[in-house]
């Protein structure tokens, strides 16, 4: 199906890719390439990391596959103290987020927030590049209000060595409506001198093909969405051959999740939240969406989530995102 390889990059997504889902996502699917993690924010220049943080960093390299963690800052001086951070833990690259759409950070100048201003992004990576050691990738969306923003930002990407810049077709105040804006990915790739990732609304394998019709030369792919409603979609885009019944995966792996989350929170009913969250994407994968979802959402404890799953993969077909 592919004339020449492609490499796959599971998208980060604040609450959902957590280090227990990746670890597990790692351990049950193939086809991914490497793993994001949802950003991390917030850090106290030249002091230690807390706990938390330090915890979610640890041990990440999940199944042979690389991880890949993430900053979302406008400070030059905390990407610099977590960069530092992720060398001593052994990671080799850091993403910087230019990406996230949501108004709450936008308007503090953070995430897609920032690509109206390439001055403050220009003085950013210049005292960033000259204090890290680590590999450095950029996450970004063709701009925050209009795709002409790009325009001033390629100059400044193009200065400095950035490993791979992952582009969004979209820009941020669509947050995810729309349909991803071809053309100006296009006159992007154009004038780009580093490898760049394309992300955005690769859901089914059709997908994929229309996407490599338009840009045969792109072979990096960063999916999301496309990953959580069908788990198996980066074996499918590579031409794997799926198991004989890859429900019952789908099934062991929402288990071990559930149980994991379990174990690590204490029984916390916040992770009925956490389980929630995923199935909203993973029930559209389902024959009947709607009908699985329905039963999730009404689960109030452990024991009604239980009796949910149970009917779902008695009564629901898994049939994966399709063609």
């Amino acid at each position: 199906m592919i004339q020449q390889p492609v490499s796959i990059y599971f998208a980060p997504f604040q609450g959902i890719t957590t280090k227990p889902f990746r670890a597990l996502y790692a351990r049950h699917f193939k086809g991914v390439d490497k793993l994001y993690t949802p950003y991390f924010s917030n850090f106290a220049v030249g002091h230690t990391l807390p706990p938390l943080k330090q915890k979610a960093l640890k041990d990440q390299f999940e199944n042979g596959i690389e991880v890949v963690p993430q900053v979302l800052s406008k400070s030059a001086e905390e990407i610099i103290s977590f960069a530092r951070n992720c060398e001593e833990f052994g990671f080799k690259e850091l993403n910087l987020n230019l990406g996230c759409p949501y108004p709450q950070v936008t308007r503090k100048l953070r995430g897609a927030g920032m690509l109206p201003f390439p001055d403050m992004v220009d003085e950013i990576l210049e005292k960033v590049m000259k204090e890290i050691k680590i590999s450095f990738s950029v996450k970004c969306r063709l701009g925050n209000l209009s795709a002409k923003e790009m325009d001033a930002l390629i100059p400044v990407f193009n200065r400095y060595p950035i490993n791979e810049l992952t582009i969004h077709a979209r820009i941020g105040k669509q947050l995810y409506s729309g349909k991803p804006d071809y053309d100006s990915f296009a006159g992007a790739v154009a004038q780009l001198q580093m490898p760049v990732v394309y992300n955005g609304d690769i859901f089914t394998d059709s997908d994929f093909e229309k996407f490599k019709s338009r840009f045969p030369e792109i072979n990096l792919l960063m999916i999301g969405r496309g990953i959580l409603s069908d788990p198996f979609l980066p074996s499918r885009i590579k031409g794997f051959e799926l198991p004989s019944d890859p429900g019952k995966i789908i099934s062991t792996f929402i288990d071990d999740l559930y149980m994991a989350y379990r174990k690590e929170r204490d029984d916390n009913p916040s992770v009925l939240n956490a389980m929630k969250e995923y199935w909203a994407y993973l029930a559209e994968s389902f024959d009947e969406p709607t009908k699985v979802f329905k039963k999730i959402k009404k689960a109030k404890n452990f024991e009604t989530y239980d009796e949910a799953i149970t009917l779902i993969f008695e009564d629901c077909k898994w049939v994966g995102a399709g063609k």
